[in-house]
């Protein structure tokens, strides 16, 4: 069995959202974090979900949970500054009530096109190579800077990839990175990352299509588009 840490407590910024974090806006009458959580909730090989939300919206959620039938939360713990705060704070809430040997799946609250096939390739690919790190082929030509003016160099498009989510890992060894980079002070993009800053090898699983984290505008609206399709196509057969 796994566990789900998912981490919501981001304020937004970027969306324009005066009343709401962007985890928190609805579609069709339904907030985001459930689409998110419902991934986790009616999956069969995930036992208990941990959410790191903001402080203000605990309650809040508490009462989004009841109401859409989410039964494996089993701790809501305040956020951090951060992303990687937040995810520290959810593995330190975490201690306890899982094994160093039980898998993890750290998840964006804010990123609701998943399925099942992929928290399942994530726990598989963790059983087999020791984590599983979600990951898109590059769709155009990355270039590297240095300055942020010039370019240094173009890697070929296809060694080039986008990290996405699930990051998936054994409880023990991601909770003893955090606590490494927290003493070391330092503080990572996502998971990924900070085991790319520690050499910690990695192996990747390839993402579902559109896999997107809602950060701005557009993005709700992109998510949107992809929702509405993939339900015509439940309904109508396409």
């Amino acid at each position: 069995m796994a566990a789900a840490l998912i981490f919501a407590g981001g304020t937004g910024k970027r969306m324009n959202s005066r009343t709401k974090p962007k985890q928190f806006l609805e579609m069709h009458g339904k907030p985001i974090i459930i689409y998110t959580l419902e991934h986790f909730e009616y999956h069969n090989e995930i036992d208990m979900i941990i959410v790191v939300c903001l402080k203000e919206w605990i309650h809040e959620l508490k009462g989004m949970l009841e109401r859409y039938g989410i039964t494996k939360v089993r701790r809501i713990t305040e956020g951090g500054e951060t992303g990687h705060d937040s995810i520290y704070l959810g593995l330190e809430a975490m201690e306890g009530m899982v094994d160093d040997e039980e898998i993890v799946l750290i998840h964006d609250g804010v990123r609701p096109l998943i399925n099942e096939e992929l928290i399942s390739k994530n726990i598989a690919a963790v059983r087999k190579y020791g984590n599983a790190i979600t990951a898109e082929p590059a769709r155009e030509s990355i270039v590297r800077s240095v300055d942020g003016q010039s370019v240094a160099d173009v890697p070929a498009r296809g060694q080039m990839y986008s990290a996405k989510a699930p990051q998936s890992f054994y409880y023990g060894k991601i909770r003893s990175l955090y606590r490494m980079a927290r003493k070391d002070g330092i503080k990572s993009i996502d998971s990924a990352h900070l085991c790319s800053l520690y050499g910690e090898p990695m192996h990747m699983v390839k993402s579902t299509p559109n896999n997107l984290k809602i950060t701005e505008p557009a993005d709700f609206y992109m998510y949107r588009a992809v929702y509405e399709a993939l339900e015509g196509q439940q309904l109508y057969g396409i």
